[in-house]
C-alpha cells in the first residue's frame, strides 16, 4: 500500500466516523503522522467506547 492508497483509506474510515458519531468534528479526525494512538485516544474518550467496538461499528456499515 502506498501513501496515497493509506490517505484514501483513512479518508473513507474518517467518513464513516463522523456518520456514525456526530460529535466528532474534523479537528477530533485530523491525522497526523506518527500519533495514531493519539487521534484513538481522543476518538474513544470523545464517544466512550473502545477502539475495538468502533472499529466493529465501521465495518458494520
Amino acid at each position: 500500500m502506498n501513501s496515497t492508497q493509506a490517505e484514501g483509506n483513512w479518508d473513507v474510515v474518517k467518513g464513516k466516523l463522523k456518520q456514525t458519531y456526530g460529535e466528532l468534528t474534523d479537528d477530533d479526525l485530523q491525522k497526523t503522522e506518527g500519533k495514531e494512538d493519539e487521534l484513538w485516544g481522543r476518538i474513544q474518550k470523545k464517544v466512550g467506547k473502545t477502539k475495538e467496538a468502533i472499529l466493529d461499528e465501521i465495518n458494520k456499515l
